[in-house]
Order: structure tokens, then sequence, then C-alpha cells
């Protein structure tokens, strides 16, 4: 095992130790195959937001802080994800792994990137001092499956509260909470961490300031318990004023927020209440952010309501709202693009069933955004929608070689080659989509489906064995590695 990345000497003379990290610590591969185990799961729960331009500006805006300090992957090089939950309750979490979950409502409760940014840049530094893997470290395997039964379950309780303490009640799920809520001084250790990361990043650090001293405030309004972030992060006198001896004395520096925070906020004030309530609740929001007269506000408002209505199905009214939103955009800089009010056109251009027009759009924002990946997907979809199946397959095909672990891409594979009647080349894309989802069975019993296919081709066999002796090894090794937990 190579050995690990550390950080610079004043960085590390800054920080507490928290124990011998050589005998207490889950070791970096087990504690990547925990979090991907409970990410299986997340990903099932209703309340996960699988949504493409959420997902990608979180990981946009959570890369960017991990560019100015790479060794917070570690030795393994977590390859991190964030990820938003729906859920009414200020909260963010760390799993292990370089998982990190942000609360809708956290999302916007944040007033600006940077206080946003905080919460994330806090999340990183508890994976990057491996807080988690220290606290499971002295547990026995068999004591870390009740961990994705206890985060799941405090997903469960938002749409089942009956559901969700029985969730959390079984096991070691108690005791396992418990062991979940971070010491002072690793609360500390995160703030400090998560300060460096912001400063070095180009963000406010004043944002955690501003930004804990509000979840402080507000949880003096709760009589009988705090917010849920402060509970699993608990807040004291002493780390905010922390915080503040550590800015008093640097430059201030004032961080301009890009356009996508206003317009992923409005995007998810839409996600977190999908009622027809929610819905007007909404659109009611944006009509009042409208009369604050400013140009973001009106380009975010404007894409709200462009989005509201192409929820409700109307995509007549989407499409005047957007065509608002773009030219208020354009009237400030007639060259201005932005990524999410181009997904929101090809969206709009597929439900009102203009499939030619939604490959025309998707092509401007593939050239404009080369590097998006809800754009790429799109772009796919579009060309699904225009019948043309084998532009679909050249396009897919390439990027399967260029994005190996995107699951999405299989899917959409798997679904054309379905359109074009070819069943091995089609159950093969759904094995593969499932193996990276973590469903080995179900891979393997996609290709001996595939195997069996009429139209299974010499090359096509060679590929499914193969792909069957390798998968096969792998799910005897997850069954060996199980015995021995």
């Amino acid at each position: 095992m190579p050995p690990a990345i550390a950080p610079s000497a004043a960085f590390a003379q800054s920080l507490p130790s928290l124990g011998d990290t050589e005998r207490e610590e889950l070791s970096p591969l087990m504690e990547r195959k925990l979090g991907e185990q409970i990410m299986r799961d997340i990903r099932r729960n209703r309340d996960y937001l699988n949504d493409e331009p959420l997902q990608e500006y979180l990981n946009g805006l959570g890369n960017s802080l991990l560019a100015v300090r790479p060794e917070a992957r570690g030795e393994t090089q977590y390859d991190f994800f964030f990820f938003a939950v729906r859920d009414p309750m200020l909260n963010a979490f760390a799993l292990p792994g370089g998982f990190i979950g942000v609360h809708s409502a956290l999302v916007l409760a944040a007033q600006n990137e940077s206080e946003l940014a905080s919460v994330m840049a806090h999340e990183i530094g508890h994976v990057a001092q491996r807080h988690i893997a220290r606290m499971l470290g002295k547990q026995k395997q068999d004591m870390l499956i009740p961990l994705a039964a206890m985060v799941l379950g405090a997903l469960t309780a938002t749409a089942s509260p009956d559901a969700g303490i029985a969730m959390m009640m079984g096991g070691q799920g108690l005791a396992i909470q418990r062991q979940l809520n971070f010491s002072r001084d690793a609360e500390r250790e995160a703030d400090r961490v998560g300060l460096d990361i912001m400063r070095e990043a180009g963000f406010e650090t004043s944002g955690m300031i501003n930004f804990f001293g509000r979840l402080q405030q507000a949880s003096r309004n709760y009589t009988d318990s705090a917010p849920p972030y402060l509970r699993s992060h608990p807040m004291t006198t002493e780390r905010i004023a922390d915080i503040e001896a550590r800015t008093r004395d640097q430059r201030y520096r004032q961080h301009a927020d890009s356009l996508d925070f206003p317009l992923i906020q409005a995007r998810v004030k839409v996600l977190q209440d999908p009622s027809q309530q929610g819905m007007l609740d909404a659109r009611a929001a944006f009509e009042r952010q409208l009369q604050q007269k400013t140009r973001t506000a009106m380009i975010a408002g404007k894409y709200g309501l462009a989005y509201v209505a192409l929820r409700q199905g109307d995509a007549k009214k989407a499409q005047s709202m957007l065509n608002d939103a773009q030219a208020t955009l354009k009237a400030g800089s007639p060259t201005a693009r932005n990524v999410v009010l181009s997904s929101l056109a090809i969206d709009i251009k597929l439900a009102a069933h203009q499939p030619k027009e939604a490959v025309e759009e998707a092509e401007r924002a593939r050239n404009q955004f080369p590097l998006s990946r809800g754009i790429a997907h799109q772009y796919a979809d579009a060309l699904f929608a225009a019948a043309r199946y084998d532009d679909a397959v050249i396009f897919l095909r390439d990027q399967t070689q260029l994005y190996r672990h995107e699951p999405q891409l299989y899917d959409r594979l798997a679904k054309t080659y379905a359109a074009l009647n070819k069943q091995a080349q089609q159950h093969l894309a759904l094995a593969e989509s499932y193996a990276l989802n973590g469903s080995l069975p179900a891979a393997i019993d996609q290709l001996s489906i595939a195997r069996r296919a009429p139209d299974a081709s010499f090359y096509d066999l060679s590929i499914i064995d193969a792909r069957e002796r390798e998968m096969k090894a792998q799910r005897l090794e997850e069954i060996r590695q199980e015995k021995e937990g």
C-alpha cells in the first residue's frame, strides 16, 4: 500500500492528534467499501435527489474545494461524491469513503455560495482526517452493517416516522449513532481544515462563521432538540470563537457567487416539495423574487417559474419563461451562457415532443459546455427521442470508453439496443450497469440472458465469457469477505 500523502508541516502542526491511526483506523479500502454499500441503499430511497443539474453543481463546487487540497482524497485517492437528499431539516453528513450528503433545506438556507461551501468544506475535513474511520476502527466488522440502517433510517423517518424509528432501533443502530456524533476535538479539526480549504479556494471564510452562527441562534428556538446538524456536529461558543480567532487577521476576500448558485436554489425549491401545494408555494416564492428587480433575482425567478411550469406539464409556458430568463441574462452580457439554463431548454424541447429541436439544442449545449456530464446524457436522450438510434449507439459507446464508471450511460445504451432489437448487446449493457451499481448477482444473470440471445455473435460471446469470469471472481471475493467479516 503506498504511503499516505502528508499535509504541509504548518497545516499538520495546527491540528490536534486524535490517536494512533495505524492501530485504530478502519482501512481506507474497507471504509470506501462501506460507503459504497450505504450509497447503494441511499440511491434507492425516494428522497435521494437523483437530479443531474443539482448533482453536477454540488460536485463542481465540492471538487473546486478538493482541487486546492488534493491530499484530502487520502492514500487511495478517493473519488468524492456529493449528493442531496430531500429533507426539510437543516443537515449535512459525511459517509465513510468520501460520500458527502446535503439536505435540500440546507441548500436553500445558505445565503451565499460561501456559506454552502463552508458546510461542504467542513464535511471534507471530517473525511480528510478520517474521523469516521477512527470511530469505527475499533468495531468488529459485524458492527458496521447497522451504520447503513441508521443512515437509511434517518432518511426514511422524513417520509414515515414509525418506519424510520424501527430501522434505527434495529441491531446496534443507537450505539453507532452515538459514536457518529463527532467529538469536540474532531469538530474543531474539521473546522480548521475546512477554513483552510475555503480560503485557498477563494471563498469567504466568514461564510462559516455566519452560517454556523445562524444555526446556533436557530437552536435556541427549539425546546426539546437542536437542529439535526447541531446534534451530529455539536456547536459550542468556543468553536465559533476559535473560527473567528483564526480568521480575524486574514485579509477579507469577497467571493462573487456564480449564477448557478441561485438557479440551483430555485431548482431545489421545486424539488423539495413535488406536491401540488408545493408547486403553488414555489411559484408564489418565485413571483415574489421577481419583485426584487435585481438581474440575478430576475433570472433565477424566471428560471424557477419555467421549471414549475415544466413539472406541471405546461411546456409552452415553460419555454416562454425560460426565454425571458435567457433574455435577461443576455441583456447584461450578450455572449453569456449558462449550463443550468441550457439543460432546462433541452428538457423543455423533449417534453414538448420536439425531438429535432431537442437535438439541435443539445448539440449547441455540448459545444458550449463540453465537460458537462448532464448535457452529454441529455444529448443521448435527444438522439433517442429523435429515433436516431444508430447515432445514439455510436455516441454512447464512445462515452462508455471515456467514462467507464457511469451506469447511466449503460442504461441508455441498453434502452437504445432494445429499440434496435439487439438483444445480446442490450443485456450485456444492462450487466455493466448492474455491476457498476454493486449488484453482481443481477449482472451475472444479465450475462446469462445475453448468452442465450438469438442474435449473440461469436464476438459477443467472447466478451460475455470474459466479463462473466471477471464478475464471478469478484462475487466470490465479496462472499469471502462477508464470511470473514
